[in-house]
């Protein structure tokens, strides 16, 4: 994002910690984001990965505040979000957010018609009068590449794709500027994810639209995002441009998960890394540094510091006490 351009939706110093469960809760509270500064510009693709358990899906259920943040403030176009505000002022912001879900199945109703799901979103933010609804719906399914006439079938008459292409749909029908893509491909064969990034490419470049893509498919982010944000345990890593951090990963993690992705060509194909072990628990991180207990470049200062994001050349930054020893 260039300096000059504001953000559409910024967050500093989010966190989120969740209550211990169980019936008795005498388990530890889980820290699933902690201390992340992130923005996202208008007509920008911000790519988030990470394992599993690393905190990307809740990064992004805070930032549309579906999750009230533990810590921290967000902003959504200049104007703080906050769970205390009225519900109708939150209504006319969740118009301008949507989220395209995991699971194409799932996140259908498969006992109603695509065409009125689609609707959904009209008719709870009257945006088109009743009698106009049919012809919207039609015109959301021509931008996504459907027949219009399918929107009188149901989801179960889909494949794969084309009910992640109707979850576009609905997502796109209340004219949001902030869209969270949450694992959107994921689910779907290779052949068809291929199709699906392609089409949200588009969309986010015609429609202007600012677009937080989750996901651990890193060629795919590489392929779609401008920047990119590296979480582990819930937080940054690494950020940067997606051409710098692709071509020179800074972090001991980052440059483990790009080990991991298979290139074509053998020249360019990066000795794998091999993390030992398991990520820590969420509710029991190590001190310091939160990699360190994987990482083979950890030393005993690594265990007394939390590194925060510091600049490292270029638009990247890192959060790694050594990362210009190991470069």
């Amino acid at each position: 994002m260039s300096a000059a351009t504001p953000p559409l939706v910024e967050a500093t110093g989010l966190s989120k910690t969740f209550a211990a469960r169980g019936v008795f809760r005498r388990g530890r509270p889980v820290q699933a984001v902690r201390r992340v500064d992130v923005s996202v510009a208008r007509g920008e693709a911000l790519g988030v990965v990470g394992e599993s358990g690393s905190g990307k899906s809740t990064l992004g259920r805070l930032l549309l505040g579906l999750q009230p943040a533990t810590e921290g403030v967000i902003r959504f176009d200049g104007q703080p979000l906050d769970a205390t505000m009225p519900k109708a002022e939150w209504r006319r912001l969740r118009r301008r957010m949507q989220i395209v879900f995991q699971d194409p199945f799932g996140s259908l109703d498969p006992r109603r018609r695509i065409g009125a799901q689609i609707a959904d979103g009209l008719a709870i933010h009257d945006l088109v009068p009743a009698a106009e609804r049919a012809g919207r719906v039609e015109e959301l399914l021509r931008q996504v590449g459907l027949d219009p006439t399918h929107a009188q079938r149901f989801p179960h008459e889909f494949s794969g794709g084309q009910r992640q292409r109707i979850g576009i749909a609905r997502a796109l029908a209340t004219g949001p500027e902030f869209l969270v893509a949450d694992e959107p491909v994921s689910a779907l064969d290779v052949s068809i994810q291929a199709q699906v990034v392609a089409l949200m490419d588009d969309l986010r470049r015609r429609l202007g639209l600012a677009l937080l893509f989750i996901s651990h498919d890193l060629p795919v982010v590489r392929h779609l995002c401008d920047r990119v944000v590296v979480m582990y345990l819930g937080r940054v890593m690494e950020e940067g441009s997606a051409e710098e951090l692709f071509r020179a990963p800074a972090h001991p993690y980052t440059r483990a998960l790009l080990s991991a992705t298979p290139r074509i060509d053998p020249a360019r194909r990066a000795k794998r890394i091999l993390l030992q072990g398991e990520p820590p628990s969420p509710s029991n991180p190590p001190s310091g540094c939160a990699f360190r207990t994987r990482c083979a470049h950890a030393t005993a200062a690594c265990a007394e510091v939390v590194p925060e994001l510091r600049p490292l050349g270029g638009e990247r930054r890192v959060a790694c006490i050594r990362a210009e020893e190991i470069a």
